[in-house]
């Protein structure tokens, strides 16, 4: 299921971007400012969004292939989108030779409907990297960008849903595009926050704008993160 990801996975995508020496600890809000990779952080999703920089977006210099991926970090044969999939399935796939699967079912919360096999999936980067380069991505080195791309070490950041919900929505922030179905719209906004968080990105207003009215009609539930960079 989804969150049940490889921790050898996410150990070989953590060495590439945090020290050894760095050693994971709950931080308050005030302590974001001082971003330690490793360094996990537990704060209501309003109070964090709040802690969020404010910036106007800049797509310049911007292509997908800046971020590498699907990537087999652990070696094991099986890449990124594989590895969601295993991780996501509702009903397990079964798995052939070089890692491909073959049936299995899925749940996608974008639409709220199931899907039998994986060819009618995507693995969707809840913030997408366009939207990622814009919010600060564009000044990372080409390694931040690969493990950003390629994030198994939290399962908010890829996500297995229907091919048409995330060709629907693209590269677009909560500003222009919400999962259709509306049950799912206060864990998505978390998550988005929550994400944003780990990556230390920046909002546009506009996003910001429609977090807030989105957040303000959801519980201010806590989410614990741990900062990537």
């Amino acid at each position: 299921m989804r969150f049940a990801r490889t921790a050898a996975l996410a150990a070989a995508l953590a060495a590439l971007l945090v020290p050894a020496a760095a050693t994971a600890h709950a931080a308050p809000a005030t302590d974001i400012a001082r971003r330690v990779p490793g360094r996990t952080v537990t704060l209501p999703v309003r109070d964090a969004l709040a802690t969020l920089p404010v910036r106007d977006e800049d797509r310049t210099g911007y292509e997908r292939t800046k971020f590498k991926h699907w990537v087999d970090a652990d070696k094991d044969g099986c890449n990124t989108r594989a590895e969601v999939l295993k991780a996501e399935a509702v009903t397990a796939p079964e798995q052939g030779t070089s890692c491909r699967l073959s049936g299995g079912r899925w749940y996608s919360p974008y639409d709220d409907r199931y899907i039998t096999g994986p060819s009618g999936l995507d693995i969707d980067h809840l913030v997408p990297l366009a939207e990622a380069w814009d919010s600060g991505a564009l000044a990372w080195s080409p390694a931040e960008r690969e493990a950003y791309a390629n994030d198994l070490g939290d399962e908010r950041a890829l996500i297995a849903v229907s091919a048409a919900s995330n060709r629907s929505k693209a590269d677009q922030d909560p500003a222009t595009w919400l999962p259709p179905a509306a049950g799912y719209r206060c864990q998505y906004a978390t998550d988005w926050v929550a994400d944003k968080t780990r990556w230390g990105l920046s909002i546009d207003s506009g996003e910001e704008a429609a977090l807030s009215q989105i957040l303000g009609h959801c519980p201010n539930a806590p989410f614990t993160v741990t900062l990537a960079r």
